[in-house]
């Protein structure tokens, strides 16, 4: 009998329950820092980016000055009523209008307001009816010991949500050593200004004990460009990243996630929206994955440029797992090369994508939306395979794309 191929991957793929293995989502129980709504949405740093394309008369210092209910209705105004939403972000929000019944149409958001403050009278049940509906069934948060509200949270202590599960966040600990010293101090963590033994030590225990404490499932950190290994001359975050993180990971045996390529606030006007890009170092993550084959490296690029070496290197060293596609590489027309590429070196063997949402509804419309492209992706890739003679069916395409999207990193 035969199977239309491309039909059946879509269809699985819809039905598929996601792990999302990467967010910047909260657990619901730790209140207002799981963003949620329509303020939220339109404020998000990749809209305001491309405000100040479409507005470049617009000082951005005034812009970070207007209550958030006014800078999102100059965003909703400038890229939704006077020009049409044809950017990825843009198409996404789109999406989420049309999820919930608004008119994306609209000239204000006087409606979309009325219907995100009905549904957040009950938070438990929003959170509940977005999984629900983008068929996610675990999300990964980034979870960070130095953020003192975050913080408060863990020492308080709350009931866990089991579909949100925690990354420990490495950032604010070692890429800016040592104005982390007296923040680490404070949480009884004894290091000193200076690398030395008992800063590293110091170091290594606050990871391990944070990990347990949040039950991580890994750790995280989001590199530049350029790392230099071994021979980063004085990188202090090279320093502590090979002498206190990777000895941590290996005794707790979890994996490290590096998110390579991120150049911070080239314009540091526009804040979080003014970080780019730089070409990774391939070469440097397989030194690392040669020098420490018990650590699980998963590694996502923020460019284009790099993805095929880090394919490559995957190929060679079974420890580099390829996760995503993120930030600037995560729009249809360069996530469906990255992930046909991936399939073609590494077959089902690697985690596809990750919506790297910030507000709770964006798992919907990113979900949706990664959905569509993915769903091409390996519909051509599993035809190929039916025509090459492969068999091609129901239960095969199901096991592969749990494994890929429905287990994280568990493989």
């Amino acid at each position: 009998m035969r199977v239309d191929v491309r039909a059946l991957v879509a269809r699985l793929l819809d039905e598929l329950p996601i792990v999302d293995v990467h967010t910047h989502l909260y657990d619901p129980a730790m209140g207002e820092l799981l963003l949620a709504g329509p303020d939220e949405l339109l404020t998000y740093h990749y809209h305001v980016a491309e405000l100040f394309r479409a507005r470049p008369d617009l000082d951005p210092e005034a812009f970070f000055a207007m209550p958030r209910e006014v800078r999102a209705d100059l965003v909703w105004r400038e890229l939704f009523v006077k020009r049409s939403p044809l950017s990825e972000p843009g198409r996404g929000l789109v999406t989420l209008w049309r999820a919930f019944g608004l008119d994306p149409g609209a000239g204000d958001l006087r409606e979309a307001r009325a219907c995100f403050a009905e549904r957040l009278r009950d938070p438990r049940a929003h959170v509940d009816d977005v999984l629900a509906r983008a068929r996610v069934r675990e999300v990964c948060m980034t979870n960070d010991p130095l953020d003192p509200r975050e913080r408060a949270c863990w020492e308080r202590g709350f009931p866990r949500d089991p579909r949100f599960v925690a990354a420990l966040r490495l950032d604010s600990a070692i890429m800016d050593w040592p104005r982390a010293v007296p923040a680490l101090r404070a949480l009884g963590c004894d290091v000193e200004d200076g690398l030395s033994a008992r800063s590293i030590d110091a170091l290594r225990r606050y990871l391990v004990a944070w990990h347990g404490r949040f039950d991580a499932r890994y750790m995280a950190v989001s590199l530049p460009p350029e790392i230099g290994y071994p021979d980063g001359g004085q990188k202090t975050w090279l320093a502590l990243l090979e002498r206190a993180v990777l000895p941590a990971a290996e005794e707790l045996g979890t994996p490290l996630a590096l998110m390579i390529g991120v150049r911070r606030q080239v314009n540091p006007r526009l804040r979080l929206a003014g970080d780019s890009v730089g070409v990774p170092d391939v070469e440097s993550i397989e030194r690392l994955a040669h020098a420490f084959p018990r650590v699980r490296f998963l590694v996502t690029l923020l460019s284009r440029e790099g993805q095929h070496a880090l394919c490559v290197a995957a190929r060679k060293f079974a420890n580099l797992e390829p996760f995503g596609c993120w930030w600037f590489v995560n729009v249809p027309s360069v996530a469906r090369e990255i992930t046909a590429m991936r399939l073609d070196l590494l077959g089902p063997n690697f985690v596809p994508q990750h919506s790297d949402a910030r507000v709770l509804e964006q798992l919907l419309s990113k979900w949706e939306r990664s959905r569509r492209w993915l769903a091409e992706v390996l519909g051509d890739q599993y035809a190929d395979l039916a025509a090459a003679g492969g068999v091609v069916d129901e239960a095969r395409v199901r096991r592969d794309l749990i494994a890929m999207l429905g287990r994280g990193f568990a493989r």
